[in-house]
């Protein structure tokens, strides 16, 4: 019996037609060499950007593109029943629209509408589509379907710009295709979680507001690892355009007093609480109502304190509670992220420097130390959100986990 991990699966491997086609060639030869029966289905426009030759020689098939030629007929309903699974990688923002909406204008599409098996969407695209209204729409009227939608990585455009919109490396799309194939053992079956991401915005009048540079990736990758392991994961996730996977549910904020809410209302509930989301620790003391002009040299905003979230979670934890915070400090960060573990009554702080390159706002990376009241501080080198949710997640269900 073969030992590779993809031996008996069969994948449907959808390429668009985006300048980032060319690491589905290096996608589709982590998919074979890891066992797998891979069948490409390509847009028309897909062939501008990367051979069927290349992808046809890497699987062993013939790369299929149009619904009919002269000798034969694509069958797109045997085809969408045929795989294990189809992923869409690179899938552009107009064939993103085009499934949202149940378009059928090519083969791929045809593919997709017959498919009967899951499907995982790995989109790629400029960061000004990416952000785009109508983009966020079709994103979530596909993970309603229950597709997986994979998130984008951040940097150099080929628009020249800079900022999200990158198709993850074909790295991280084969763990997650792996992932979805091969999942983990469902430890947290009948446990529910709950989980805070992102900012929050703290209105100073309807155009102006105070708030910071979190993304709420660090806070989206624990809600994906805790619902991962089968818990109910609700991640309450303040503004932002990154989006968690269709499994968790998502409740989305703005301001630190809607943040306290949805926390206040599931957390007696749940047995994990992570929070995770760089919170406001004040807010403007008046919410004007209309623009305020600029008619002198100066301006004053009276700032009062918002609800401690981590704090209300730490005084109305019960023993079978496990509660989480996080401490982003710049300078004598042991002493504090142990001070906020303790005047919290968390049972772990996950505390990280400013001072460490790699980590904090911003980055896919992070490094931190995590602190608890049973064990010595555990040092996390620096590594991918999506590996240090999983390691922060496994620290934090053992004691309940083991009891």
């Amino acid at each position: 019996m073969s030992s590779l991990p993809l031996s008996d699966k069969k994948i449907l491997l959808g390429v668009c037609g985006g300048i980032a086609a060319y690491k589905s060639i290096l996608l589709q030869r982590l998919l074979v060499k890891a066992g797998a029966e891979v069948q490409v289905v390509m847009t028309p426009s897909a062939r501008d950007f990367v051979s069927p030759l290349v992808l046809s020689t890497l699987s062993g098939k013939p790369v299929l593109c149009e619904i009919s030629n002269n000798d034969s007929w694509a069958n797109h309903v045997k085809l969408g029943r045929w795989a294990h699974l189809m992923l869409i990688a690179p899938a552009t923002c107009n064939t993103l629209a085009k499934m949202a909406n149940g378009h059928c204008d090519n083969l791929l599409l045809a593919v997709y509408l017959s498919a009967t098996c899951p499907v995982m969407i790995a989109p790629a695209m400029d960061t000004d589509m990416w952000k785009h209204p109508a983009t966020n729409e079709n994103l979530e009227r596909l993970r309603q379907r229950g597709h997986a939608v994979l998130g984008v990585g951040h940097g150099d455009l080929a628009s020249g710009l800079h900022g999200e919109g990158r198709l993850l490396e074909p790295e991280e799309i084969f763990a997650e295709l792996e992932a979805l194939l091969k999942p983990t053992k469902q430890i947290l079956a009948g446990k529910k979680a709950i989980v805070t991401a992102g900012p929050t915005y703290e209105s100073i009048d309807p155009v102006r507001f105070i708030g910071n540079h979190s993304s709420g990736l660090m806070g989206i990758e624990l809600a994906n690892a805790l619902a991962a392991l089968g818990a109910e994961t609700y991640l309450v996730q303040g503004p932002g355009s990154l989006q968690a996977n269709a499994q968790v549910h998502t409740i989305r904020v703005t301001s630190a007093d809607e943040m306290f809410a949805a926390v206040q209302e599931h957390f007696s509930h749940c047995h994990y609480a992570v929070m995770a989301a760089a919170v406001a620790d004040y807010k403007p003391a008046t919410q004007h109502a209309q623009k305020i002009k600029k008619d002198a040299d100066t301006l004053h905003i009276e700032l009062v304190p918002n609800p401690d979230i981590l704090s209300y979670c730490g005084a109305n934890k019960r023993p079978d509670q496990v509660v989480v915070g996080f401490a982003l400090e710049t300078n004598n960060e042991e002493q504090n992220a142990i001070d906020k573990l303790n005047r919290k009554n968390a049972d772990f702080m996950v505390m990280n420097s400013l001072r460490d390159e790699g980590a904090g706002f911003g980055t896919l990376t992070n490094k931190a130390v995590v602190y608890s009241k049973k064990s010595p501080p555990i040092p996390l080198s620096l590594q991918s959100k999506k590996q240090m949710a999983q390691a922060i997640v496994s620290l934090m269900i053992q004691p309940m986990h083991n009891d």
